[in-house]
C-alpha cells in the first residue's frame, strides 16, 4: 500500500498504463461483478479507518454528440437492473449513487457494452455516459466507507464507433494518467 492515500482502479491494465509508478492501482477487470469483488478485495487490506481516495480512473461512452473529454460525474446509476420492478415487488434496491466533487454529469453503468444508438438515445434520457464498472467501484466504495470519485475520458459514442474502442484506450489513457498526477 502505497503512501500517497490514493487507489486507483482501472478496469483494464491500458486504461491504467500511464499512472506513474508510485500510485497504488488495481485493475479490476471488465463488468461489474469483477469490479466490484476486486475494489473490496482491495479496500479488505487497509487498516480500519485509512481507507484511501479511489479513483476509478477509465474510458466511457458518450450518450450526447456534444460531450467529448473529461468527465468528473456527480452521480452514478446501475442502468441494467430492474429496480423499478423489484421495488414494486417490495424489496428496496439502490440504483443511484451521488459523488461528491463531480462535475454535474451523469454516468450510467451496466454490464452490456453499448455500441447501437438506439440504446444509447435511450439511457440519454437518464445519463451523460455510459461505462460497465462505476457504478460497483462506488457502491464497493460506499460499503467500506472509503472516498469515491469516477474519472472517465470520452473514447467513443456508444454507437458503432464504439467497436473502435480498442484503439481508442491509449490516448484516453494519457489524458487520465495526467489527470491523477495532478491530483496527487
Amino acid at each position: 500500500m502505497g503512501s500517497t492515500g490514493i487507489l486507483v482502479v482501472s478496469a483494464t491494465a491500458e486504461e491504467a498504463a500511464h499512472v506513474h509508478d508510485g500510485v497504488d492501482v488495481v485493475v479490476t477487470g471488465i463488468g461489474k461483478v469483477a469490479a466490484a469483488v476486486a475494489v473490496a478485495g482491495a479496500l479488505a487490506r487497509y487498516p480500519s479507518g485509512r481507507t484511501p481516495l479511489v479513483l476509478n480512473i477509465g474510458t466511457a461512452g458518450a450518450l450526447h454528440a456534444h460531450h467529448g473529454g473529461l468527465y468528473v460525474p456527480s452521480a452514478v446509476i446501475n442502468h441494467d437492473i430492474s429496480a423499478d420492478v423489484l421495488r414494486s415487488l417490495g424489496h428496496p434496491v439502490r440504483d443511484a449513487i451521488d459523488l461528491a466533487d463531480g462535475d454535474g454529469s451523469v454516468l450510467a453503468t451496466g454490464d452490456a457494452f453499448v455500441s447501437d444508438a438506439q440504446v444509447r438515445d435511450a439511457l440519454a434520457a437518464r445519463a451523460d455516459l455510459v461505462d460497465m464498472e462505476g457504478f460497483a467501484i462506488a457502491y464497493a466504495c460506499e460499503a467500506f466507507g472509503a472516498r469515491c470519485r469516477l474519472v472517465k475520458h470520452v473514447s467513443d459514442h456508444a454507437d458503432d464507433t464504439a467497436l473502435d474502442w480498442p484503439a481508442q484506450v491509449d490516448a484516453s489513457a494519457r489524458v487520465l494518467a495526467d489527470w491523477v498526477r495532478r491530483q496527487l
